[in-house]
C-alpha cells in the first residue's frame, strides 16, 4: 500500500512543479496576465463582430438599392412592352387600311403602284390581300417583279422574342 501512495504523491508533486514552472514562464512568452490575454481576445472578437454588423448593414442597404432599381427597370420594361404593342397594333391597322385601299384600286393601277414600292412592303401588302385581288394585280405586273414578290411571300419572317 505504501508503494501505491508514493506513486500518487510523486505524481501530484510533479504536476504541481510543472504548473508552477509554466506559470513562472508565462512572462517569458509575452503573456503577463492570462486574464489580460482573455480580455484582449474578447475585445478583438467584439471589434470583429462590430465590423461584421457594419458590413451586413452595408450589404443590406446595397440589396435594397438593387431591389429598387430592379423594380424600376421592370416597370419601365412593362411600359415599353405596352407601347410596343400599341405601335404594332397601330401599324397593323394602318397596313390593313393600305391593303383595303390597294384592293379597291383597278388591278392595273395597283400593279403600277406596288411595282414602285420596295419588295418587302409590296410583299406584305400582297400577302394580306384576298387571293382573287392579289392574282388580278400580279397578272398585270412585270414577270420579274412578280417572281421577286412571290419569293418574298414564301420567306418566313423570323421573329426573335425580346425576353
Amino acid at each position: 500500500m505504501k508503494k501505491r501512495y508514493s506513486h500518487i504523491i510523486y505524481f501530484v508533486i510533479s504536476i504541481t512543479i510543472s504548473l508552477t514552472l509554466s506559470f513562472d514562464l508565462l512572462p517569458l512568452y509575452g503573456q503577463d496576465d492570462p486574464l489580460k490575454l482573455i480580455k484582449d481576445k474578447q475585445k478583438e472578437l467584439k471589434e470583429r463582430e462590430e465590423n461584421l454588423k457594419k458590413e451586413e448593414e452595408r450589404l443590406l442597404a446595397l440589396r435594397k438599392d438593387i431591389d429598387e432599381k430592379i423594380n424600376q427597370y421592370s416597370k419601365l420594361l412593362s411600359q415599353i412592352e405596352e407601347q410596343l404593342k400599341e405601335i404594332k397594333k397601330t401599324r397593323d391597322e394602318r397596313l390593313e387600311q393600305i391593303v383595303k385601299t390597294y384592293e379597291a384600286m383597278p388591278p392595273e393601277d395597283a400593279a403600277a403602284r406596288l411595282s414602285e414600292l420596295d419588295e418587302k412592303t409590296a410583299t406584305k401588302i400582297l400577302s394580306m390581300m384576298k387571293p382573287k385581288k392579289a392574282s388580278a394585280i400580279m397578272a398585270v405586273m412585270e414577270p420579274k417583279k412578280v417572281a421577286g414578290l412571290t419569293t418574298g411571300m414564301l420567306r418566313i419572317e423570323k421573329k426573335f422574342p425580346t425576353r
